[in-house]
């Protein structure tokens, strides 16, 4: 029998103990659904709640995060539905919670018509190119050409880029496209569709569709392409966007504090940028305005935001902060 160092064990057994509580109150505001989270911390764990409300498809309008000394933390969260009204659903939204904290939870994921379209594998295509018009298009009319039927997909644009997340299978047989030579036609194809080179088609074989957060991926593909920060910065940055970061360095922290334009999924853009900078958030508040966003996060770092406008009180991993030369202006920021 196997046995494990007594530090794993106390691990796991704080893990089991500290499982997360999950509460949706829709009596204790006149205006918004409060959701509270209090969990034991692990890296990542405010990205999967944050994600979970996301995939719900509700509207956080103002809340708080804070958290010991990165051990346990608790998230408050004021949300609505699209129409600004209180969620409807909130059984369901606590039950989608309580499933992307657990402990064996797979990541927080988006329901898909390739999930929909049963739990066998998948191939996915992962696409990065110039943007331009008609040329999804171009992509889908190359798949039919190579006899692939599309399941589902999923696109972004940013700063002259695209990414494209695109779920195949055989159009006569249904299954995954695993054959090596037939791979590399595909991907040889939508490369010089895409004119992206190397890094504009790969092939991913998948076990299960479900399993893939499409926005996430979405997310990290246009972060990795340098050419869409290249070109972000070139743009000219709205006047209506700002971001600032001080170190905080006698408590550890700095503090990011980003003022912006408020819309859909803001906050989740944010936490992965942070996540993808593998920066910890320890402590924020964000509130909106209307359509205007406030936004300030602590990680062994401080970041925040303004109208909408979030602050965050953030460290990286290992816990080292960053000066604002270090850290400013990232080029995944712009994604916000």
């Amino acid at each position: 029998m196997e046995r494990c160092h007594p530090s794993e064990v106390y691990e796991l057994f704080v893990r089991h103990m500290n499982t997360p509580r999950v509460v949706v109150d829709n009596g204790v505001c006149a205006t918004a659904s409060l959701v509270q989270v209090h969990s034991a911390r692990k890296h990542g764990v405010l990205l999967e709640a944050v994600a979970a409300l996301s995939d719900h498809g509700v509207c956080v309008r103002k809340g708080y995060i804070s958290s010991d000394d990165g051990r346990w933390f608790m998230d408050v969260f004021h949300v609505t539905d699209a129409a600004g009204r209180k969620v409807a659903d909130a059984d369901a939204l606590l039950a989608r919670l309580e499933s992307s904290l657990s402990a064996d939870a797979l990541p927080p994921r988006t329901p898909s018509a390739a999930a929909a379209a049963g739990t066998g594998a998948h191939t996915l295509l992962e696409l990065v190119g110039a943007d331009r018009p008609g040329l999804l298009s171009e992509v889908f009319a190359v798949l039919h050409d190579l006899r692939c039927d599309i399941v589902d997909a999923r696109a972004w644009t940013h700063g002259g880029r695209v990414a494209a997340l695109v779920f195949v299978r055989d159009e006569e047989t249904g299954a995954p496209i695993d054959d090596a030579a037939r791979v590399r036609r595909v991907e040889s194809r939508l490369r010089h569709v895409l004119r992206g080179g190397a890094r504009g088609a790969r092939t991913v074989l998948l076990a299960d569709a479900a399993a893939v957060n499409m926005d996430r991926r979405l997310h990290q593909l246009l972060n990795e392409d340098g050419e869409a920060g290249s070109r972000a910065d070139q743009a000219e940055t709205p006047t209506t966007t700002a971001v600032a970061v001080q170190d905080w360095g006698e408590r550890g922290y700095s503090v990011v504090t980003v003022s912006c334009r408020d819309r859909p999924k803001l906050l989740f853009d944010v936490v992965c940028t942070l996540t993808d900078l593998d920066y910890v958030v320890y402590h924020g508040t964000f509130d909106t305005d209307g359509d205007h966003a406030q936004q300030v996060r602590l990680l062994a770092i401080s970041f925040s935001i303004d109208p909408p406008r979030y602050f965050f009180w953030v460290k990286q991993v290992g816990g080292y902060t960053f000066g604002a030369l270090d850290f400013y202006p990232p080029k995944s920021l712009a994604l916000i």
